[in-house]
């Protein structure tokens, strides 16, 4: 039985609260590293990690030369001794000192990869794991631990798996709950569709999202023609390449775009996005949509034109996109205003509903509207905020 991300959400905190050890068992690049992140901010804990992977012998506690002549012993019959002390990691020394300044403060040390750190780092883990100890040292009781692994073929359902991965000892797997995480796509589209706190546009670019809704089976795919797997830590990294991409361009993005693509999620894979975009008409991005000449609050003909010759979808995706981009093109600004009021107006009327419906959820972008409205001098700019209000009453008649 595996769980899906949101199902992980409920799960972990259950396994921590009662003081067992979470060990999160999924394929590279599914998102246990987010989830982790996202577990320890709804449990208000502060979170550190260790890639247990990229860890040698010795990283958490190595014995260090005494400092002092009073770290010297002399035997009556057997010479000197150093009583050798040992110096922690600063991860170790940084949880340490958290717990100190905040005893009421819940931390959670994520030990990343652990089933692909080598026999002897893996030993040496075993008493933080299971007895919650290093050497004279014991973990303060507000810190708890969250293993994370990639499957290996000893593991139940994952006979077929090829990582490379050292098998854990019996111990951690008698000590730990095994919580196998699966790919589940209609959390991911959900996640995808969200905003990070901070972030102007959404988790995910939303083309991505209609090419995965279209197919679920392209998250999480392995190319056909290549060694690449679009695993959802994949499809982020295209997500954010193609945001910036949609800056550059049009001839520029056409030499670079399919070779970006391919390096992330396959050779395969790659081209079919590719001409998913191509048929999206995103040949107009709003690079072009706002910059083509003459620059104005007006649109030229020819780019008005091609934008009324595109389908109602195709529309929504690039104004959609203009609204991720209001950093760069802020709306607050006649040039952009003007240009995003007469491209809206071109459009369906469901499809005006819906994009007002995601400026209403940009707080932040209404009150810049509203505010530059009231100085009555940006006269676009009014316009445009006077017609979302317009389009917001008609889910009252």
């Amino acid at each position: 039985m595996a769980l899906s991300y949101q199902a992980l959400l409920a799960a972990v905190p259950v396994v921590l609260k009662a003081g067992n050890v979470p060990n999160i068992v999924g394929e590279a690049g599914i998102g246990k590293s987010a989830l982790v992140a996202e577990v320890a901010q709804r449990m208000h804990a502060k979170l550190f990690t260790t890639v247990v992977s990229l860890s040698e012998k010795g990283d958490l506690a190595i014995p260090v030369p005494p400092l002092t002549s009073d770290s010297f012993i002399q035997t009556q019959a057997y010479g000197q001794l150093a009583d050798v002390q040992f110096g922690y990691a600063h991860t170790l020394i940084q949880i340490i000192q958290a717990a100190e300044a905040q005893p009421e403060q819940p931390i959670i040390w994520f030990l990343d990869e652990f089933n692909r750190g080598t026999q002897a780092v893996q030993s040496e883990l075993m008493n933080l794991v299971l007895q919650r100890t290093i050497n004279t040292l014991t973990l303060p009781s507000q810190v708890q631990l969250i293993l994370a692994e990639n499957p290996d073929a000893s593991m139940t359902g994952f006979e077929n798996s090829h990582y490379g991965v050292v098998a854990g000892d019996a111990a951690i797997k008698d000590r730990t709950v095994r919580l196998v995480m699966r790919a589940d796509a209609g959390d991911w589209l959900k996640w995808a569709a969200e905003k990070t706190t901070g972030q102007t546009q959404p988790n995910i670019h939303p083309l991505i999202q209609q090419f995965i809704g279209a197919d679920v089976t392209r998250l999480n795919q392995t190319d056909a023609q290549g060694d690449l797997v679009a695993t959802p830590r994949a499809w982020q990294r295209v997500s954010r390449n193609l945001f910036e991409l949609e800056k550059l361009p049009a001839d520029t993005q056409t030499i670079v775009a399919l070779d970006i693509f391919q390096g992330d999620i396959g050779p395969v894979l790659g081209l079919a996005f590719q001409q998913f975009l191509e048929q999206q008409a995103i040949q107009l991005t709003p690079a072009q949509l706002y910059e083509s000449q003459p620059v104005g609050a007006v649109i030229p003909a020819p780019v008005l034109r091609q934008f009324k010759a595109m389908s109602e979808p195709q529309k929504s995706a690039v104004l959609g996109s203009c609204l991720q981009l209001t950093s760069q093109y802020p709306l607050v600004q006649d040039q952009y205003a003007g240009r995003f009021l007469q491209l809206l107006q071109t459009i369906s009327q469901d499809g005006q509903f819906a994009l007002v419906q995601q400026i209403g959820q940009q707080q932040a972008l209404l009150k810049q509207l509203y505010t530059a409205t009231i100085a009555q001098q940006s006269p676009y700019v009014t316009a445009l905020y006077q017609y979302l209000q317009q389009v917001a009453s008609w889910s009252n008649q």
